[in-house]
C-alpha cells in the first residue's frame, strides 16, 4: 500500500499545477459551481498554509479565476452563492463572456476583491497585474477556459 501511495498521480483538473512563472503558481481545477469552488479554494488554502511559516513569510495569497460556464451557472441560477464560494480567496477574477446576468452585481459584496472581465485577454492582464511572487492562481472552469492557463504563464514569464 505504501508503494502504491508513493507513486499515486492525482487525477487531472483537480488542483492540477499547470506551471509556475515569476514566482506565481498556476493551477487548474474542474470546479464549476459554488460549492465545488468553495471546497477547492479551501483545499488549496489548507495545502499552502501547511507549508507557510508565519515567522518568516507573509501568508501566500490565492487568486481565484473562474468561468461560470456550466448551464446552471450561465443561467445565473447560483450567482447569489458566488461571494460565499469565493470568500477564502484573496482576490477573485470572473470571466463574464456569454453570461445573460450581471456578474459584477453578483460579486459586488466582495467589493474591490473581485474583478469581472468579458474577454480572456483583459482577464489575464488583470490577474498578471495583481499577481505577486508567492501567489497561487487557481483557475476554475468545466471547460478549456480559452487557454487561460497558458496565457497566464506566458504573460507572467514575460513580466519577469
Amino acid at each position: 500500500a505504501a508503494q502504491a501511495l508513493a507513486s499515486f498521480e492525482n487525477v487531472r483538473r483537480r488542483l492540477e499545477l499547470r506551471g509556475s512563472a515569476a514566482g506565481v503558481s498556476v493551477y487548474d481545477d474542474f470546479a464549476h459551481h459554488p460549492t465545488a469552488m468553495r471546497t477547492t479554494i479551501n483545499g488549496l488554502r489548507r495545502q499552502i498554509d501547511a507549508r507557510w511559516d508565519p515567522a518568516t513569510q507573509a501568508r501566500p495569497r490565492i487568486l481565484a479565476v473562474f468561468e461560470p460556464r456550466s448551464n446552471t451557472m450561465k443561467q445565473g441560477t447560483m450567482k447569489a452563492q458566488l461571494p460565499w464560494a469565493l470568500e477564502e480567496a484573496d482576490l477573485s477574477f470572473c470571466h463574464s463572456g456569454g453570461l445573460d446576468w450581471d456578474a459584477a452585481q453578483a460579486l459586488a459584496p466582495l467589493g474591490k476583491l473581485a474583478s469581472v472581465s468579458d474577454r480572456i485577454d483583459t482577464l489575464v492582464a488583470g490577474v498578471v497585474t495583481a499577481a505577486q511572487p508567492g501567489d497561487h492562481v487557481l483557475c476554475m472552469s468545466n471547460g478549456g477556459f480559452g487557454g487561460v492557463h497558458g496565457l497566464l504563464l506566458k504573460a507572467l514569464a514575460a513580466q519577469g
